[in-house]
């Protein structure tokens, strides 16, 4: 089952095996996700940019920060049913709509709603959580008064890792922040 569009003076195909709104796909310009949301948005479309927690190291430790999940992308949908999609490509920030030869890529809600419940289960995890540092695991320190020696991660927590170091023959516990850390 499908339907076909002119796009951009193109006769495009858009499949859909379902009843509920396709969703449609943004390529973006670098980093210009969030003006191609907003822009979409002006315009009367329903746009979606999911963002991801993640840990970056910083002078002040690890911080969580939120970008986007698939960089370069947005989902968005027409929120009326004759809304043409015709205008998204020449929307500042969008490079292009994403197709394949002359069928514009779709995803259906259910997909949508699984990636929307994923950035809400990350973005709702501590820094404890997102940390690749987990006890048991092995790590390698990477500050200058420790630098090179491996220990085993005893605890994590969302400022300090607690690790287990065996120096001089005997086992000792260090407490350091993340960023003074790698995974060996």
């Amino acid at each position: 089952m499908g339907f076909t569009h002119d796009f951009d003076g193109e006769r495009c195909t858009f499949r859909t095996d379902e009843i509920e709104p396709l969703w449609f796909l943004a390529y973006t310009r670098p980093r210009l996700e969030t003006v191609a949301l907003q822009n979409l948005q002006q315009q009367g479309f329903d746009a979606y940019l999911p963002f991801y927690k993640r840990l970056k190291k910083s002078s002040a430790g690890m911080q969580a920060i939120l970008e986007p999940m698939f960089p370069r992308y947005v989902f968005f949908k027409t929120s009326l049913q004759a809304q043409s999609i015709a205008p998204v490509r020449s929307t500042r920030g969008v490079a292009r709509v994403v197709s394949f030869g002359h069928e514009i890529a779709t995803l259906g809600s259910h997909t949508l709603a699984a990636i929307r419940q994923l950035e809400q289960e990350r973005n709702a995890a501590d820094v404890a959580d997102l940390s690749v540092l987990r006890p048991g695991h092995s790590v390698r320190f990477c500050n200058p008064a420790l630098s090179g020696l491996k220990g085993l991660v005893k605890s994590v927590s969302s400022r300090r890792v607690t690790v287990l170091l065996e120096l001089m023959g005997r086992e000792q516990v260090v407490s350091v922040d993340h960023q003074q850390l790698e995974a060996a």
